[in-house]
């Protein structure tokens, strides 16, 4: 009997894994697939090259509102939707990069781009995207 409980309990802990840290439920934000290549030797997002810096990105189907690229350093980039991800789509629902964080213009509440995460208390953080990184080019898909 001990072993079924062991199993049970283990078939419960594996399925509750994920094989991805990206959690896309928002209802505010649509769940668009896209891949978009971005070549940082290019003059348009070379400034992406440096720690601390960020881009609003708004190339044709790229997220729900263009996407926002951070580079966080030692190699490590964000990528996230930049819409305001606690508002539903409106004039004023694309965030707006200031330094390390993005602004939405809505409600003015200010997230983080190294973790996302709101200086207020809004019940959804920054959509967040997955990102590979091959030499000089950063591939962000959803």
């Amino acid at each position: 009997m001990k072993k079924i409980i062991v199993l049970l309990l283990i078939g419960i802990a594996i399925s509750a894994c994920s094989d991805s840290k990206i959690n896309n439920r928002n209802p505010y934000i649509p769940n668009y697939s896209f891949s978009v290549d971005i070549n940082l030797n290019l003059p348009l997002y070379s400034d992406l090259q440096y720690t601390g810096n960020g881009k609003l990105i708004t190339l044709n189907g790229a997220g729900a509102n263009g996407i926002i690229v951070f580079n966080a350093g030692a190699g490590n980039f964000k990528a996230y939707d930049a819409s305001c991800p606690n508002q539903y789509a409106s004039s004023c629902s694309r965030l707006v990069v200031e330094g390390i964080n993005a602004v939405c213009p809505c409600d003015d509440v200010m997230y983080s781009l190294f973790t996302g995460l709101p200086n207020a208390d809004v019940e959804y953080p920054l959509k967040p995207y997955r990102i590979q990184v091959t030499g000089n080019v950063i591939r962000v898909y959803n």
